[in-house]
């Protein structure tokens, strides 16, 4: 890892955490034991992002905040990166053959720009997860807005 690199930890409070963990796995993660325990464990997304899964009570210890029911509440939206639109798609399948919900929202497929599925985790934590073209990403979004505010004064 670079010196000025930056990892990311997500920490996610869960309700039964072998179910979790099972769930994290079939999508793609690996469960990192350094980090496990009966109160929580590490699931390893890429070099740089990292799921925290935490139980009620662990979670609780760091906030004397109530936990949001995910399922009810919307408290952040997750975005993970895909190589291609057929990782995307296996994913978010994945993600519902472990027992997640998929395609809550609108799917996104911005004329080959983007293109974009989300799912819910078994606890209603918001995935989604987004491809997008590399020359698009290079230009940014700002020409494409410029572009359709003309054509629709048009």
């Amino acid at each position: 890892m670079a010196a000025n690199q930056k990892l990311i930890f997500i920490n996610l409070p869960v309700t039964d955490l072998e179910r979790s963990v099972r769930f994290y796995e079939a999508i793609g993660g690996r469960k990192e034991p350094k980090f496990s325990n009966d109160d929580a464990a590490m699931i390893v997304l890429s070099d740089t992002i990292h799921v925290m899964l935490l139980t009620h009570p662990f979670y609780s210890s760091f906030t004397g905040k109530p936990i949001a029911n995910a399922h009810e509440t919307s408290q952040v939206l997750l975005c993970l990166s895909a190589e291609n639109r057929d990782a995307v798609d296996s994913t978010v399948e994945a993600a519902g053959a472990a027992g997640g919900k998929t395609d809550l929202s609108l799917r996104s497929d911005n004329n080959a720009m983007m293109y974009g599925r989300d799912f819910e985790d078994p606890d209603g934590h918001s995935w989604e997860v987004m491809w997008m073209d590399a020359s698009f990403a290079e230009q940014g979004a700002h020409p494409v807005e410029t572009a359709d505010a003309t054509a629709d004064r048009h």
